[in-house]
Order: structure tokens, then sequence, then C-alpha cells
């Protein structure tokens, strides 16, 4: 070949009214080999991303006769059964291409790949109930120090300084807030079980006035709003605390707490349990973590509007509702980044919210997260009903390869008239039939 000549050889699938070009293979001389070097040496990055990159480019030899291998997947299409293939030359080029003068292909067998189909899930998200009035609470707990026998709070004394200041904190937070509205204070005071009930009920009361008392000199709430609860003798809290000791007899002093009750003698049958020696050790190491006040804040949080709720949700996501929340949700691209955030959002902020939960699945879903997916629907046991729900769940259950159980769910949710769930089943459809060529193709 001349050095400033080249050739190109373009395969072509055709079939009676349509013909598809595959990637050329290009036998340059060497100037018209070193022009092209230059022209792709000075394409911008725009033209890179648009050049139709051939199969391979060869630099011709002086009396060289090789033989290029050339093998090149196309994604099947129909038409391609009864296609053959024709090579063209272009010697000029100009584009003006002729049918070379070889031997007749005839009809092509393709081999033909096959790949798992990729789902296109539909999914169907939940709208919550509108709150009239957003009614929240919030509780902090403080283990105070008292001396023996007295009620009266001395801030500075033992570890006071560190637990007040958890009741502060929650406290301040709440007066700067200029969306809330405090509505009562419940000071509870717990007891250690020692002791008859009327003396602990009597000491926890002293107890959770002086802290009533305390936040009254700081705060301006009105008295009234001040509420004083006896919460009982503290065997929650004992039981709780036991699972992170070490305690000789545990088992047996878990077994009276759970099975003897307070009327019939819990305390007494403790204090005999091995002649009073774990008793000795709860009454040391453990009562005293058992006096504790809580302090529980119910208050009121102002209703937003979309937009301002695309900004609080950055900064105190609590005081937005679940609608709220799926409204802000709605503003954003559908399966977008900032669309899924607000979803994982809600659910952290209601953990207990079987609707959250749904949402939060459905979410994960669409980014490919069964692991996270699943454990949100596992949330979910008084909704099942829910079209949401049995679609999300045949989702999942579509990408986990269980069909059969995607179809039970997905044909729950379609009977519910929800069109998402036609969707998936329809997709369920082609996955089952792809899965099966591709087992079939295996063999």
């Amino acid at each position: 070949m001349k050095s400033a000549r080249g050739m190109d050889f373009i395969p072509q699938l055709v079939t009676l009214g349509r013909t598809q070009n595959l990637p050329k293979v290009s036998i340059k001389g060497r100037d018209e080999y070193l022009a092209y070097e230059r022209e792709l040496a000075l394409m911008s990055a725009k033209e890179k991303r648009n050049y139709e990159k051939p199969y391979i480019v060869e630099k011709a030899g002086k009396l060289r006769n090789d033989t290029i291998r050339y093998q090149y997947l196309v994604p099947f299409e129909s038409w391609m059964k009864d296609a053959r293939l024709d090579v063209q030359r272009d010697e000029c080029g100009c584009g003006e291409t002729a049918l070379m003068n070889i031997e007749e292909f005839g009809k092509v067998t393709l081999e033909r790949v096959w790949t798992p189909y990729v789902v296109v899930p539909q999914f169907a998200y939940l709208q919550p109930k509108a709150e009239e009035i957003k009614q929240r609470d919030i509780q902090a707990e403080c283990f105070l120090d008292f001396e023996v026998n007295k009620v009266n709070i001395r801030p500075e004394y033992m570890n006071n300084p560190q637990e007040l200041a958890k009741i502060r904190k929650m406290i301040d937070e709440l007066k700067s807030d200029p969306n809330v509205k405090v509505n009562r204070l419940d000071i509870i005071g717990y007891a250690s079980p020692e002791g008859t009930l009327a003396a602990n009920k009597r000491l926890s009361e002293g107890r959770a006035m002086a802290l009533r008392d305390y936040l009254a000199y700081g705060y301006d709430f009105p008295r009234n709003q001040y509420y004083i609860v006896f919460g009982g003798e503290n065997w929650d809290g004992l039981e709780k605390a036991l699972e992170t000791f070490e305690l000789e007899y545990k088992d047996e002093v878990l077994d009276i707490i759970r099975n003897i009750p307070i009327e019939k003698g819990r305390e007494t049958k403790l204090m005999q349990l091995h002649g009073g020696t774990p008793y000795r050790y709860l009454l040391k190491y453990i009562f005293p973590s058992l006096r504790v006040a809580i302090c529980k804040v119910n208050y009121e949080v102002r209703n937003f509007s979309v937009e301002e709720a695309k900004e609080i949700i950055k900064t105190r996501p609590q005081n937005l509702s679940l609608n709220e929340m799926f409204l802000v949700a709605n503003t954003y691209p559908t399966g977008s980044k900032e669309f899924i955030d607000v979803f994982e959002t809600a659910v952290r902020m209601y953990p207990q919210s079987e609707i959250a939960n749904i949402n939060a699945a459905t979410a994960a879903l669409s980014r490919n997260d069964l692991v996270l997916a699943e454990r949100y629907l596992g949330m979910v046991n008084s909704n099942k009903n829910l079209p949401e729900y049995n679609n999300a769940m045949g989702i999942l259950m579509l990408m986990k390869g269980d069909y059969e159980l995607s179809k039970k769910y997905l044909k729950v949710a379609e009977q519910s008239g929800l069109d998402a769930a036609r969707g998936n089943l329809e997709e369920l459809v082609k996955k089952k039939a792809n899965a099966a060529e591709m087992r079939k193709n295996s063999k």
C-alpha cells in the first residue's frame, strides 16, 4: 500500500430493509497513519467523545500478509436471526463504498450471548396523615446525689453538676426554639427497692419536688405547668442494671425479681437468698443508681410550609411531622439522593412508625440496598395489608430471586388497585423468562 493511502473494511449485518454497520478495520500507509495520529492528538474532549472509533487501525508494511481476527459483540435483536454478513471497502476515505469482490458469506449463524435482565421496578410511597397539632414528649434522666435522708438539692454536690446539666440542656434547647411551646413538665421520681413502699414514696416525691423547685428557680414556666409523679420502686431499672453486672447468684436474683410479686415478699426473698450476700451487694453497688429523677417535657411545634420545612429538616428534623417530611421529599426528583435522604431521616426520627418504615424500605430498594429494605419491612406488623407494603415486599423478593413469593405479594398489591404493582408483575414475567433462557443456555 502506498504511504499516503489507506483502506477501510466495514463489516455489516444485512437483511431486507435493515443494515447495521459494525466497527471498521482501517489499514493505512505510513504517511496516512501519521496523519491519523496527529488528528487524534488534536481532537477536543467533545470531539473524542463523538468520535466513532474503528475496531482496529493497522499500519501497512511492505510485502505484509497478515490475518486480523475480528470479534465483536452486539445486543441481539430479532431481525438479526435472518441476517447475512457483508464487508464493504472504502479505498479513498470519501465514504463511497463498493461491495468487495469476495466469496459470499451467506446467512450468519449468530452466537447469542444471554445477559441477566435488569429489573426496572416501580416504587410506591405512602403519604402519612397530617397532624393538626404536633405534640411531642422529650425526657432526660438524672441521677442526683442527696445527703442521707435529705431531699434538698445541692447543685455542687458530688455528681450533681453533670446530672443537672442534662436536664438544663434539654430545656434550654426547647426554650431557644421559637417554633416550640412548652405545655407541661412532669417530674417523675423513682426509689430504690429497700425499705417500705410508703417511705420510698415519701422520699422520692420529696426529691422530685426538690428538682421542681430547682427548675422553677431557673426558668419562668408557670408553677401549674409542673407535675410531680411517683414512679414507684425502680425494679425495672434493677433488672436492666443486672444485665451489665457480674454478680454471684445473678440468675437466682433475676428469677425472684421476675416471678415473685412485690406484695408476696419479693424484697424479703432477696434478703434471705444465700444469707443475704447478693442483697448486700445490690444495696451497696446498684441501689444508689436506681434513685433516679426524670424530667419529661410535653410541648407543641407549629406547622411549617414546604419551603420552611426544607430548611428545618437540616437543623431540627424532630420538629417536622411525617407528612411534612413527605412533602419535602416530593420537592426533589423521585429516586434522587435528596429524595431518599428525606425518607431515611423520617424513619430515624420516627423509628416506631410503620408508614415511615415502609417508605424507608422503598427508598432503600430504589438504591438496591436489600439488607436495609428487609430490616425496615421487618418492623411492619399492623399494616401488612397496605398495597405499598406488599409492593415493596414483592420488589424485594423479585430482587432476591424468589419469584413465586414476589408474585404473591405483587398480586395482593395489584388487587388493591396499585398501578405500580401491575408494572412490577410485568417486570417479574420478563425476569422469569430471562432466567429460564439463561439456565437453558448454560447447559
